[in-house]
């Protein structure tokens, strides 16, 4: 039963990142905010595959964050902000 629902899980996941990164690839931002979301979007994916249901809260943050528009700072292209 509960490899049935941790199955389910990374069903639910994998989709809300395919999601994810389409949301973050079509935004209208700078393109140093872009590679931040899509740097979050590493790490997320990363995480799944040791933590799963962290991964899933973090992605789900950051979802809420796209939908009520919040956006990490522009980097310089040294890195810094």
């Amino acid at each position: 039963m509960e490899r049935d629902s941790q199955l389910k899980l990374y069903g639910l996941v994998a989709d809300q990142l395919k999601e994810a990164h389409r949301r973050v690839r079509t935004l209208q931002v700078p393109e140093g905010v872009r590679m931040a979301l899509s740097r979050k979007l590493l790490a997320i994916t990363a995480a799944a595959k040791h933590d799963l249901s962290g991964a899933a809260k973090r992605l789900d943050r950051l979802m809420n964050d796209l939908d009520e528009g919040r956006f990490p700072p522009e980097r310089d292209t040294d890195g810094t902000r």
